[in-house]
């Protein structure tokens, strides 16, 4: 009896299961590219109702973060200002502003436009809801704004500055004291390593972990005592000091609970 299907049919399957992969690769890269925060979030610098500009509140008039984000350092949530908060300055400076409309609307009864209702700040960055991550728990163990949001006060419009994804937290997990700094140093946007004194900082360390350990990790012999301070060397002393150990791939409870 004749064959009934051709004889090229026989690489027929092989042919099928390469072309699966072939797809199935291109989809898989595409959806690992562009489905993350790298590829959709960086850069992301929306619109808001009200022009507020970083630059001009904290890099050139020094307002503290802490004064509109009030609860960061307590609260797992950084929160946004209410508009009570901005009131407070902006009932004796530029009331009559167009740009601060909105704010008006919200806050001041004697505003033709008053309807009482709050300020739709847009979101700029999100945690997914399957990812759980606590500003305080970070702040009070020398994680700056910085770290996570870049320069905040050079941004006249904030921006998504850092990928924030799942890599880029555990790249941080995995080596903390690449960001690690001095406590009173967290809301200071502009501090650099150098900006400590060694001797001081030396002292600090040795009080908490000893002398013989603080000269481990922050020597003071011979030229080194002449030295600026590096990150490796603040960031190395305050997680030995502190003793971080934050969640890792081996405990993925610590971020999905």
């Amino acid at each position: 009896m004749a064959n009934f299907f051709p004889r090229w049919t026989n690489s027929l399957p092989l042919k099928i299961v390469a072309c699966i992969a072939v797809v199935g690769g291109g989809v898989s890269a595409g959806v690992t590219y562009y489905f993350t925060p790298k590829y959709t979030r960086v850069g992301y610098e929306p619109s808001q109702p009200v022009p507020y500009d970083h630059q001009l509140h904290v890099g050139q008039l020094g307002m503290d973060c802490r004064y509109c984000h009030s609860f960061v350092e307590v609260s797992g949530h950084a929160n946004v200002p209410t508009s009570e908060t901005c009131w407070n300055c902006h009932r004796h400076v530029k009331t009559t502003s167009p740009k601060l409309e909105p704010i008006r609307r919200s806050i001041d009864p004697t505003f033709e436009k008053y309807d009482g209702k709050p300020v739709e700040w847009v979101r700029v960055h999100k945690t997914p809801d399957y990812a759980y991550f606590n500003h305080s728990a970070h702040l009070n163990r020398g994680i700056s704004c910085v770290s996570c949001h870049g320069k905040i006060n050079e941004m006249p419009v904030v921006r998504q500055d850092q990928p924030q994804s799942m890599g880029w937290c555990l790249d941080c997990h995995r080596a903390p004291e690449k960001n690690l700094r001095p406590l009173d140093e967290v809301f200071n946007l502009n501090w650099k390593p150098s900006d400590e004194n060694r001797g001081d900082f030396h002292d600090y360390v040795a009080g908490k972990v000893g002398k013989d350990r603080a000269n481990t990790l922050v020597p003071m012999a011979g030229e080194d005592a002449k030295k600026d301070l590096t990150q490796k060397e603040i960031g190395g002393a305050l997680k030995d000091v502190w003793k971080i150990h934050p969640p890792t791939p081996n405990n993925c409870a610590g971020c999905h609970r």
